[in-house]
């Protein structure tokens, strides 16, 4: 990250957070909250404010505050950082919001509804120097850390698979959406690619189809192969109407290198063909959404930087939009022209002075995101 985020000092006391949303992700995370030392809930927002204090009373706390804004109720009710649950199509206008009333931020994946408008955000956490943390949830698992543990024995490692097969019945816009598991799920997975490989995409080809059965009125089935930065390939086969034998929600995973193999089924302990796994394991990430709680709060008191930072996370969701127009153009997509396309849409389409600066100042999409690291050099020039 190019600039250090504001932090709040430990007094001892949880972190006062406001939820917004209080769908059905959204009860998912006050319930989290709720369970959780680290915080302490003191509103919930939702525009439909009905739909706030079902959610309240749901907990047993109908005296909650609830509100249909959320600088306004946050600020009301003195809360030191912002949950952010919304729809994707929300993501932008309330993580803009609230950061510009200097509150953190924690938002649920997508970062946003396109790259474009994840560049914006990331300027825009640069401009009012806070943090703005996208919850990449299936990151926070002991058995994932464990498995990228085991691939250091492998030697250089080549190849990464994973094989996704569910066949959940949504019904709603899931079944009608035009790419429903490449932009609803397969984000996870590629996330959680980037992560095993320690490296980001360079290229992909992707073919995307719909079998004879599909209930889902997009493609439910898609395969990609992505290059990544250190020359390895990450190869995603997935369906989201495959009943039987189904996989689990994190995919069965192959990591392939010089000297062998580690193998996660995603629910139980990864396995290598050249370790036992003895000795010291992996650190414990925390579960999940409530690992992303820890992990946030952590990096609001401390000031290091979070799994999912916003700058970080952009190259998930760019996976993602690279994967769509391979499969709908029937061609390779270069990432870096992909990144170039967005950071171009993002500058005509600022409309705040002080962030449209932020984002001139940046001399390479990688380089930005990157925040100086060793993948700086690889980005385009603009």
């Amino acid at each position: 990250m190019n600039t250090p985020f504001a932090t709040i000092p430990d007094d001892g006391t949880p972190l006062r957070v406001v939820v917004v949303g209080a769908g059905g992700m959204g009860r998912a995370w006050l319930r989290a909250v709720e369970s959780s030392p680290l915080v302490e809930l003191v509103g919930i927002v939702d525009l439909e404010l009905a739909t706030a204090s079902a959610a309240a009373a749901s907990l047993g706390r109908p005296d909650l505050p609830v509100g249909a804004g959320t600088t306004a109720l946050a600020s009301d009710v003195g809360a030191q950082a912002v949950i952010n649950v919304t729809v994707p199509a929300a993501h932008h206008p309330v993580t803009t919001e609230a950061l510009a009333a200097g509150l953190p931020v924690l938002g649920e994946k997508p970062v946003a509804s396109t790259v474009a408008q994840g560049l914006s955000l990331a300027a825009a956490a640069e401009l009012h120097g806070q943090l703005f943390m996208v919850s990449q949830s299936r990151r926070y698992n002991r058995q994932l850390f464990d498995a990228k543990r085991l691939s250091g024995s492998l030697g250089a490692v080549g190849i990464v698979s994973a094989e996704f097969f569910k066949a959940p019945h949504f019904g709603g816009f899931r079944d009608a959406m035009d790419h429903p598991l490449l932009l609803d799920m397969a984000i996870h997975q590629f996330d959680m690619a980037r992560f095993l490989l320690d490296a980001d995409p360079v290229s992909v080809f992707c073919e995307e189809y719909n079998p004879s059965w599909s209930w889902y009125r997009g493609d439910a089935g898609a395969t990609a192969v992505f290059e990544m930065t250190g020359g390895e390939r990450f190869v995603f086969n997935g369906s989201w109407c495959s009943p039987g034998q189904e996989t689990s929600w994190n995919a069965s995973w192959r990591i392939s290198g010089e000297h062998g193999t580690v193998l996660w089924d995603g629910d139980n302990e990864p396995v290598s063909s050249v370790s036992s796994g003895a000795g010291a394991g992996s650190e414990d990430p925390g579960q999940e959404i409530a690992g992303s709680l820890r992990d946030f709060v952590s990096a609001v008191r401390t000031g290091s930087t979070p799994m999912g930072e916003v700058h970080r996370n952009i190259m998930s969701l760019a996976m993602v939009e690279a994967a769509i127009l391979s499969a709908s153009s029937g061609a390779r997509i270069s990432v870096d022209a992909l990144l170039e396309d967005s950071y171009q849409q993002a500058l005509l389409a600022e409309r705040d002075p002080a962030v449209l600066e932020v984002l001139k100042s940046w001399t390479s999409v990688r380089s930005a995101l990157a925040g100086g690291s060793a993948l700086a050099g690889e980005g385009v020039r603009l």
